[in-house]
C-alpha cells in the first residue's frame, strides 16, 4: 500500500530537499488509529541538499526496515536517535497512549524542508494544497480515528480539508502560560486535534503533555 501513496507524492517537488515519511512501510501498510502531521522537515535545505523528497522516499521503500520511525530511529544533528529536539517528546507521547512509532503514519503537510516555518511562509498554503493529495490518500485507505497536528498551521489546514470545525474537548495546559490544544470533529465523524508544536511544548512534562486529550479522542 505503501508504495500506492508514492504516486501521490508531486512530481515537481520530489528533487527538492525534504521528506515525506516520518514512518516506515508498516505504518503505512495497516489501518491506523492515529495518523501525525506536522508543518514541514526542519534544517538546512542548502546543507542538506542531497537528502530529497525523492531520494528519502526511496531510502523508506527500499533500505530502511519496515518498523521505521523519524522519531525513534533517526539521529538528528548528530545525536543519539530519539533523543533531539522534539524526538522524545513525541516518543513519550506515544509510550502514554501504548502505540508503537514505527506503527504510527506519520508526515508533514508540507514535505519541503526549511530551517524555520516562516520561511516558507508566503508559499506554505500552495504547498499544503499540493502535497493534499498524499494525505487524503493516507486518511482514505488507513482511516485513522484522529488526525493529530503539531501546532495551529498544520492544524488549520487539516480542519478545513476534513471539515472538522465543532471543537469537542480541549486541554488546557496547568502552568502560567496556559496553551491550549483542541479537538474538532466533522459532520461525518473525522476527529482532528490542534495540538501545541511539541517543537514549543514539552511533552514529557504533566503540565504540557495533551495525551489525555489524544486518548479521550481514541476513545470515541
Amino acid at each position: 500500500m505503501i508504495s500506492e501513496f508514492t504516486h501521490k507524492i508531486p512530481k515537481e517537488l520530489q528533487p527538492r530537499s525534504g521528506k515525506v515519511f516520518y514512518s516506515g512501510r508498516k505504518a503505512f501498510m495497516q489501518k491506523a488509529p492515529l495518523y501525525l502531521l506536522g508543518v514541514n522537515p526542519g534544517g538546512d535545505p542548502v546543507i542538506v541538499s542531497e537528502e530529497t523528497i525523492d531520494s528519502h522516499t526511496n531510502r523508506v521503500l527500499n533500505d530502511f526496515p519496515e518498523d521505521w520511525s523519524a522519531y525513534r530511529d533517526e539521529s538528528w544533528a548528530g545525536a543519539v536517535p530519539g533523543t533531539r529536539g522534539m524526538q522524545p517528546r513525541v516518543l513519550h507521547l506515544l509510550k502514554t497512549l501504548k502505540l508503537s512509532p514505527g506503527e504510527v503514519p506519520s508526515s508533514n503537510i508540507v514535505f519541503v524542508r526549511s530551517r524555520r516555518e516562516d520561511q516558507l511562509k508566503g508559499d506554505m498554503a500552495a504547498l499544503a494544497e499540493t502535497c493534499w493529495p498524499f494525505h487524503g490518500r493516507v486518511i482514505d485507505q488507513l482511516r485513522p480515528k484522529v488526525v493529530l497536528c503539531f501546532g495551529k498551521t498544520s492544524g488549520r489546514f487539516v480542519c478545513k480539508k476534513l471539515e472538522a470545525s465543532k471543537q469537542i474537548d480541549q486541554f488546557v495546559e496547568t502552568n502560567n502560560r496556559r496553551w491550549r490544544s483542541r479537538t474538532f470533529a466533522s459532520a461525518r465523524g473525522k476527529i482532528v486535534i490542534v495540538a501545541t508544536h511539541p517543537s514549543i511544548a514539552n511533552w514529557t512534562a504533566s503540565d504540557t503533555v495533551p495525551n489525555d486529550l489524544v486518548r479521550r479522542a481514541l476513545l470515541k
